[in-house]
C-alpha cells in the first residue's frame, strides 16, 4: 500500500469514527501462549500465526528463539514505527526511512524472584525503557519530523500502555490434574 493509500484509509477511518465514536471501542485480538516444556512457549494469533519464545541457556533454555522480553520490546518498536508512519501519511509526509529501536535495562534477579540484601523485592520488569527513532524525509525540517515522531508515539497503543501503566488483572483457572 502506498503512503497515499494509507492516508486515504486513515482519513476514511477518522470520518467514520467522528460520526460513530462507539465504533472505535473494541476488544483487542488476544494473544495466547502455550508452554511447550522447559522454558519454551509458542505464542499464537487467532489467524494461526505463531511465534516461539525461549530463554537463554543461562536460564535453562536453548537460547535459539526470541525471549518474551524481546518480543515485548519488538512490539513496542513495531507499534511506534507503525503509528509514526500512519501519522506521516495522514500529514502528507513521504518518509525516506524510519527505524525504531526499543531498549530497556532489567535485573534478572527479579525474574528469579530474588530480593535485595535488605529484603526488598527486585522488580521483574524493566527498570526503564527507551525508544530510539531514526527518521528521514526529504525537504522536511528536523523540527517537523521531531513533532511527527512525538505525535505518532502519543497515539501508539503499546508505548501508551507502557507510559500509562495500563491496569492489569490476573485471572487464574486451575485445571484438574
Amino acid at each position: 500500500m502506498t503512503s497515499e493509500q494509507v492516508a486515504t484509509a486513515v482519513a476514511r477511518a477518522q470520518t467514520v469514527l467522528r460520526r460513530k465514536p462507539e465504533m472505535g471501542r473494541h476488544d483487542d485480538t488476544p494473544a495466547s501462549a502455550r508452554w511447550l516444556g522447559a522454558t519454551r512457549c509458542v505464542v499464537r494469533h487467532p489467524t494461526g500465526i505463531e511465534v516461539a519464545t525461549d530463554m537463554p541457556a543461562e536460564l535453562g533454555g536453548e537460547g535459539d528463539e526470541v525471549t518474551p522480553g524481546w518480543l515485548f520490546r519488538g512490539g513496542l518498536a513495531s507499534c511506534a514505527a507503525t503509528s509514526i508512519a500512519l501519522t506521516a501519511a495522514a500529514r502528507g509526509i513521504a518518509l525516506d526511512s524510519l527505524e525504531v529501536e526499543a531498549s530497556s535495562r532489567s535485573d534478572t534477579r527479579g525474574l528469579l524472584g530474588m530480593t535485595e540484601a535488605d529484603g526488598r523485592e527486585v522488580p521483574a520488569g524493566p527498570a526503564d525503557m527507551q525508544l530510539h527513532v531514526r527518521i528521514a524525509a526529504a525537504g522536511v525540517s528536523a523540527e517537523l519530523l521531531e513533532k511527527l515522531v512525538a505525535d505518532g508515539c502519543r497515539c501508539s497503543p503499546v508505548p501508551c500502555a507502557v507510559v500509562q501503566a495500563t491496569p492489569f488483572a490476573l485471572h487464574v483457572d486451575v485445571a484438574a490434574g
